[in-house]
């Protein structure tokens, strides 16, 4: 299908859908067919855009063509008609940009699960910079990040921490974070002073709302037991820690943060909640986008996104091959310039669809 007739079929799509709603046909469709409406608004309107610019500049073509016109109404046609050549590119641009399908998890609040990898003691050390990292990154957005289920190694690592990033648009700029992410540096037990390489994961889910997918009561195992680790005399007599098994699928959760039982399990409940909805809109999208070349934003951790190198103080997105010497800001929460080019490329891809 051309562009001309993609463009044409969303012009319909709201002429039919201003029809239906104003005839009263909608029903119990009609919140949903009214935010579709909405929606292709600005699509509409730069359709029409581009059309009046084009129509500007065949008629000033025809202008040009006339031998009938005096040479200064030629110029002055002339240099209007190279104007709008120049913006008409642009134009269209932004039309293929809006034609992208939109991903419905975006304007979602997100759950951020950073992991140790291969490394040891190194790696959680990682871990945890890389979630505090994150930690930054969303305070400087004014996000609000609550952290959901923390497991430390005693000595400064973490083993898993879990947040809830709370905020418009967290998971649009945060999905393209999701990956294997490699340090190259020189541990403080390191005498010989020799570089190490360890790794850590980061997984970013958007957050699912109860209305985004139903989860039956008939379909949970839901576990108690004692919290382990920090937390005093309560946790020694109280069974407040909390684990939830989605049988049909076999996603389990667990949760002992909190002091209370149902705080626990309200949180596990999110957490498994976010899971299996990350689940369900990846596979929905690998099938959208079977015919792409390139997955990026897949949520494929099978191999490294980035590499942070301590000794020359660099980070290297390898996706879109950014490199940036500014180690210490970018720990530091200073991440725009990854998630901007990460974005870029990932439109880039899309437009390539609908080219």
């Amino acid at each position: 299908m051309s562009l001309e007739e993609k463009l044409a079929r969303v012009v319909a799509r709201r002429d039919e859908l201003a029809h239906l709603m104003a005839a009263g046909r909608a029903g119990r469709d009609f919140a949903r067919l009214a935010k579709e409406y909405a929606d292709l608004g600005p699509v509409v309107l730069a359709i029409a855009e581009l059309g009046k610019a084009r129509s500007e500049a065949d008629g000033l073509k025809v202008l040009m063509d006339d031998a009938g016109v005096d040479a200064e109404m030629r110029k002055l046609a002339e240099s209007e008609y190279f104007a709008f050549k120049d913006k008409i590119p642009e134009m269209e641009k932004r039309v293929r940009l809006l034609l992208i399908p939109k991903d419905e998890a975006d304007e979602k609040s997100a759950i951020l699960e950073v992991r140790a990898g291969t490394g040891g003691e190194e790696a959680a050390l990682f871990a945890a910079v890389l979630f505090r990292m994150y930690q930054r990154y969303a305070e400087q957005r004014g996000w609000k990040f609550q952290p959901m289920e923390m497991s430390d190694t005693g000595l400064g690592g973490l083993k898993e921490g879990i947040a809830e990033i709370a905020g418009a648009g967290v998971f649009a700029r945060l999905k393209f974070e999701s990956g294997v992410h490699r340090v190259q540096r020189v541990p403080v037990t390191e005498a010989g002073g020799r570089i190490h390489t360890s790794a850590a994961t980061v997984a970013v889910l958007p957050e699912a709302e109860e209305v985004d997918l139903k989860i039956e009561d008939k379909d949970l195992r839901v576990d108690t037991y004692r919290s382990q680790g920090a937390g005093g005399q309560h946790v020694n007599v109280t069974d407040s820690a909390v684990r939830v098994t989605h049988l049909p699928t076999g996603v389990a959760v667990a949760c002992q943060e909190e002091k209370s039982q149902h705080k626990n399990k309200a949180k596990a409940m999110k957490l498994l909640r976010s899971r299996l909805y990350e689940h369900e809109r990846e596979k929905r999208e690998a099938e959208r986008a079977a015919a792409r070349k390139s997955q990026v934003g897949s949520g494929d951790r099978s191999e490294r996104i980035r590499t942070y190198n301590y000794p020359q103080g660099r980070v290297t997105d390898h996706r879109v091959n950014l490199t940036l010497h500014k180690l210490d800001r970018v720990l530091d929460g200073e991440l725009d310039e990854f998630v901007e080019a990460l974005i870029a490329d990932d439109q880039a891809a899309r437009l390539a669809d609908i080219a």
